[in-house]
């Protein structure tokens, strides 16, 4: 099993090897091999290292390109979200974060029926 994501999540979190491997409490090397694909995390390693990253497991162990995830530092991926019986989702700290989406921003929201569901913020003059 490749765990490249491994590598996109830790680098988009700004952290080294070893500071992901004191966090965990592994050895430097060990993260290297998983981001390598030469050793897998067992079950616990992978928990510890999505609640580091703040990313659900299963985002840690499938190929995030293969789902049309973060490729590039431009993109992100910021996990999954369940939508409440009102239609409404929480957008994930990082995602208000990096975007700027402060309480109360309007966000228009485009639909594909072939590719999804996207959202833009919009600035105030744009309304």
């Amino acid at each position: 099993m490749e765990l490249n994501n491994l590598k996109i999540f830790r680098k988009k979190s700004g952290y080294t090897q070893e500071q992901i491997a004191e966090k965990i409490g592994v050895s430097r090397q060990a993260v290297a091999k998983w981001e390598r694909g030469d050793a897998m995390p067992d079950i616990e390693n992978i928990i510890a290292l999505a609640d580091v990253y703040e990313v659900t497991v299963d985002s840690l162990v499938r190929n995030v390109a293969a789902y049309g995830g973060a490729t590039s530092e431009k993109q992100h991926m910021f996990g999954i979200v369940k939508v409440n019986d009102k239609g409404q989702i929480t957008l994930p700290k990082q995602c208000r974060d990096i975007f700027g989406i402060k309480p109360q921003d309007a966000l228009l929201i485009l639909g594909d029926e072939d590719k999804g569901i996207a959202l833009v913020k919009i600035s105030e003059m744009e309304m």
